[in-house]
């Protein structure tokens, strides 16, 4: 039986953690994508459409593999909060997620014999009352970077959490119940490729 080669269509170390996790043999491989998003796009239509725009920018290099892509952004009072660019944008997004409920879209699409899949998650997480000092020491941290909202959950962001609704790995950047989802339905089970 031939093994599927299974591309991640991602440089996340998170990413490849959770796909470790399922025991999926797998290659990490960067899409290079704009992700703007468009005038007046829903956070939910956003994350979507970057997952499926990362699967889809590798279907060339990669036209025989399964390519797996994801995007989680994060949205909070008619806003989306994506990656810091530095210190003092950090900081503002955390102060204005503090003590607030905030939206967390984490799309995934999976790409397979030229039929592209996707779907969207979304959790609720609740993070508690920062203060200055807390917001100064996890920037310092360096953790923030890299990270749409500003935290990660799977790290010392951890910390802030006060409550979560949804799921933990789409929070982290991966949707593992809907990505089993989609990969049943090409015909791939990861039970049966480890």
């Amino acid at each position: 039986m031939t093994r599927t080669r299974v591309i991640l269509a991602s440089a996340s170390p998170q990413r490849t953690r959770l796909l470790d996790q399922l025991g999926v043999a797998h290659t990490a491989v960067p899409a290079d994508i704009d992700e703007t998003p468009r005038v007046d796009e829903p956070a939910p239509a956003l994350a979507e459409r970057l997952a499926r725009t990362k699967a889809e920018a590798l279907s060339a290099a990669y036209p025989q593999a399964l390519i797996i892509g994801s995007d989680t952004v994060v949205a909070h009072g008619g806003s989306i909060f994506g990656k810091p660019g530095d210190a003092a944008e950090a900081g503002a997004m955390l102060t204005r997620l503090s003590a607030a409920t905030h939206e967390v879209y984490s799309g995934v699409a999976v790409l397979s014999c030229g039929r592209l899949h996707s779907h969207i998650r979304r959790s609720s997480v609740t993070l508690r009352a920062l203060t200055d000092a807390d917001i100064a020491a996890y920037i310092a941290s360096g953790e923030p970077f890299g990270k749409a909202g500003a935290y990660a959950i799977q790290g010392r962001g951890a910390l802030f959490v006060q409550q979560l609704e949804g799921s933990y790995s789409a929070v982290m950047g991966l949707p593992l119940f809907e990505l089993g989802e989609l990969l049943a339905a090409v015909g791939f089970d990861p039970l049966a490729a480890s």
